[in-house]
């Protein structure tokens, strides 16, 4: 399964790019996070529908220091998952 996130809110300047790499990595999910310029942080995450349910909720609380008001979540055709690798934040030096 493969999903795709955006998530408004808080969530620039407080590590959350970070916190979703950690969270993926440990679900052993593939995909990226990153930044977009309208202040909302993106993610395509693939794997297991039961490790990317404990995602969502992970995405919904937030890192520390983060506000989520909105995640808007949209399911990618199944063939997306072979173009993504080990978890990665894109964008980050």
């Amino acid at each position: 399964m493969v999903l795709h996130f955006l998530v408004r809110g808080r969530v620039q300047g407080v590590g959350f790019r970070w916190f979703v790499h950690r969270e993926a990595a440990e679900l052993g999910l593939h995909g990226w996070v990153r930044n977009l310029e309208t202040g909302e942080v993106e993610a395509v995450a693939a794997g297991d529908p039961r490790d990317l349910a404990e995602l969502r909720k992970s995405l919904h609380k937030g890192s520390r220091g983060s506000r989520v008001d909105a995640v808007i979540e949209h399911e990618l055709d199944e063939s997306e998952a072979a173009s993504l690798g080990p978890f990665q934040i894109e964008g980050a030096w």
